[in-house]
């Protein structure tokens, strides 16, 4: 997506997501699983696999630090699930870290996700 070196902005990658049709949030539901509201799916975290992470800083507030998780049902359907990262983190459901660390991981290269 970028050339080696530079910096990414959280904005950069939704407008890519949002061009390649990959903008499908996912949030977590009153049930303790993440859900796509656009579908109407509800997933368990053995039903999808993180294939991105991308981690934002902020370049004087420790508040603007996020993490973008991408995400892949076994539809092969990508959506996301956006967070700020560590004390700051907006999940106020319990359950949400444990879930997001039972999912697992695939890095896959940026040219393979936005091709």
């Amino acid at each position: 997506m970028e050339k080696p070196g530079e910096m990414t902005t959280l904005t950069r990658v939704l407008e890519k997501l949002h061009t390649k049709g990959l903008d499908h949030e996912l949030v977590m539901s009153d049930h303790g699983r993440l859900q796509n509201k656009e579908k109407q799916k509800i997933y368990n975290p053995d039903e999808l696999k993180i294939i991105k992470t991308y981690r934002f800083e902020g370049e004087s507030d420790p508040g603007d630090m996020s993490i973008l998780y991408l995400i892949e049902d076994k539809e092969g359907e990508i959506g996301y699930v956006l967070d700020a990262y560590g004390a700051y983190s907006t999940h106020e459901e319990s359950g949400f870290d444990e879930f997001i660390q039972k999912i697992p991981v695939e890095d896959r290269e940026d040219q393979m996700i936005f091709a």
